[in-house]
């Protein structure tokens, strides 16, 4: 019988925090920690991410309150950092790009539809338990993908690195003013004091300080008022209710490919970090509820005129890492947040935009894994053929870079369907270990005389049947004095109607050529499928057996008894 569910938890099913427990002091005091560690490093992360997407720049900070929220509010996985995150904001401005101008009213409302299309389609995919489709994009293309994409993302940040703030690497190479020596300054020595403070600190907010402590120095050194490149004046307050207008259908059906990548790469980046969360809390992910969790965020990232959020690995691991228990470490980020939008923007003015850049570029490195390529040519060269083919195109179709991933994801259903195709089929030999082998890898005698012994390492559908019938064909044709064929069936798990029709030709065939054929270990899904097609039905010609030990009994007879 099953348990009696309270409303409570009843609701707990669509609002995972209804089951959070009940705040200790204890559990409050290290989750304050966790959710303000998080939130100094979301506020300048969001700024930055925001100039990639092409986005005011408080928007980026918008993206760190709201959504995050409502996605703890509404997602399973309670310790996921939610808000702003490289690949998403930079899927944002590659998409818009031949659209409109960065940062122009325009911009900034085909950036909203973009959000709330993809939220839309996240909870349309979640309410209706469709998460499993997007597991279409396997990890061959999902390393492609990152990998290029992260060096874009790269190289778009080299220029205000390197003291030329505003201008293209290509503007750059063209020539023109030399570059802004204290830009660099502030570029190259932020992008150190970021990766000493990972490697000596990393429980430390050292984007934070950073930020600080730039901005500080920008000020002391007057480099605003020198025409250095700036964050400049910041809205102060928390985001006002946005609704981007009506657009032409024809820009909605622009945005729509892209929306889907967005929602892709959104749903990928969450369950790399939502797989660890659920593993260390010894519960099973419930990606349909993220999902929906997601989707609700990115909607209310939209309607404050932001751009799309996701899951941040790396700032999920840090709330992990910092000792995160529950979603109440989420809200307290929040309120950090929120406090900051209020009163703190002004102190963002005179930091450098090189600064902005550095922090960028420090959280892609940590995506940038070249050896990634090198691991997938080990275990299969096929995929990481896929992998680079998803990478080479994702350079190669920029800003579109959507087009990386829809090859990628063409690819490798083309092999997946290839394989099926031209599924594995062997004529088995009894092993010295008691086992059946491939007869002519191992040098195996066969079976006994006349028999022609085979096993299909494959389910016996549309894509396989024609492949067995084929082999079975040809075996007829090469050794005419066949009197048996056994297949062994223990690995097809499953039969459908072409398989079933294919299966019954060859036993026709066999029978009219005089040639017994037997039937070892069929599981029951597949039995029962050949049962209500009439084909196991017994006869002079067919013989069927439970065990492959039955079988190899009963071939070393030549009078096999009837099943």
């Amino acid at each position: 019988m099953a348990p009696i569910l309270t409303l409570r938890q009843r609701l707990a099913r669509w609002m995972p925090c209804l089951a959070w427990p009940r705040p200790s002091r204890a559990l409050l005091y290290n989750e304050a920690l966790a959710g303000i560690t998080v939130a100094l490093m979301v506020i300048p992360q969001g700024v930055a991410y925001a100039a990639l997407a092409g986005m005011p720049l408080v928007t980026g900070v918008y993206a760190a309150l709201w959504p995050a929220l409502v996605a703890v509010l509404f997602s399973s996985s309670q310790r996921l950092s939610v808000g702003p995150t490289a690949l998403t904001s930079l899927l944002v401005g590659a998409s818009l790009a031949p659209l409109a101008v960065a940062g122009s009213a325009e911009w900034v409302a085909m950036a909203v539809w973009l959000t709330l299309l993809s939220g839309g389609i996240q909870i349309l995919i979640g309410a209706g338990r469709f998460g499993w489709l997007l597991r279409l994009v396997n990890s061959p293309v999902l390393t492609g993908f990152t990998q290029g994409a992260a060096i874009l993302i790269a190289v778009s940040q080299l220029p205000s690195l390197m003291g030329f703030t505003g201008r293209t690497i290509l503007q750059v190479l063209q020539g023109g003013p030399p570059p802004d020596w204290t830009a660099m300054a502030f570029g190259v020595g932020s992008m150190a004091v970021l990766w000493l403070g990972k490697r000596w600190l990393p429980r430390f907010p050292t984007t934070m300080a950073l930020v600080a402590g730039a901005a500080t120095l920008s000020w002391a050194l007057s480099y605003a008022l020198l025409g250095g490149a700036v964050v400049g004046a910041l809205p102060s307050g928390l985001p006002s209710f946005y609704w981007p207008g009506g657009v032409p259908l024809s820009t909605l059906g622009a945005l729509l490919l892209p929306a889907l990548m967005i929602t892709l790469v959104s749903f990928l980046e969450t369950a790399s970090s939502a797989k660890i969360d659920n593993a260390r809390a010894g519960t099973l992910w419930n990606e349909n509820q993220d999902l929906i969790g997601q989707g609700l965020a990115k909607i209310a990232s939209g309607l404050t005129g932001a751009f799309p959020t996701s899951s941040s690995f790396s700032r999920s691991a840090i709330t992990l890492y910092a000792g995160a228990q529950t979603g109440w470490a989420t809200l307290f980020s929040v309120v950090v947040v929120a406090i900051a939008l209020l009163w703190l923007m002004p102190l963002l003015y005179h930091l450098p935009q090189a600064v902005l850049a550095a922090v960028v570029m420090t959280a892609i490195f940590g995506l940038i894994r070249p050896r990634s390529f090198l691991m997938l040519w080990r275990i299969s060269r096929v995929e990481a053929g896929i992998a680079l083919a998803t990478f080479v195109l994702t350079l190669a179709t920029a800003p579109s870079i959507y087009w990386g991933v829809l090859g990628g994801l063409l690819a490798s259903l083309a092999n997946y369907m290839y394989r099926h195709l031209h599924p594995r089929i062997i004529e088995v030999g009894l092993h010295g270990d008691g086992s059946l082998r491939d007869r002519h890898l191992w040098h195996l005698p066969p079976l006994a005389p006349d028999l022609y012994a085979l096993r299909m390492d494959a389910e016996l559908d549309f894509a396989s049947a024609s492949t067995l019938e084929r082999a079975i064909a040809e075996q007829l044709a090469a050794q005419p004095g066949l009197t048996d064929v056994c297949l062994f069936a223990q690995p097809i798990n499953r039969i459908d109607i072409t398989g079933a029709e294919v299966f019954g030709a060859i036993r026709r065939l066999l029978e009219s050529k005089g040639v017994r054929l037997h039937l070892s270990g069929l599981k029951l899904p597949a039995q029962q499928v050949l049962d209500r097609a009439g084909l196991l039905a017994p006869g002079p010609m067919f013989f069927s057996y439970r065990t492959d030990a039955e079988a190899l009994t009963a071939l070393k007879s030549t009078d096999a008894p009837a099943a």
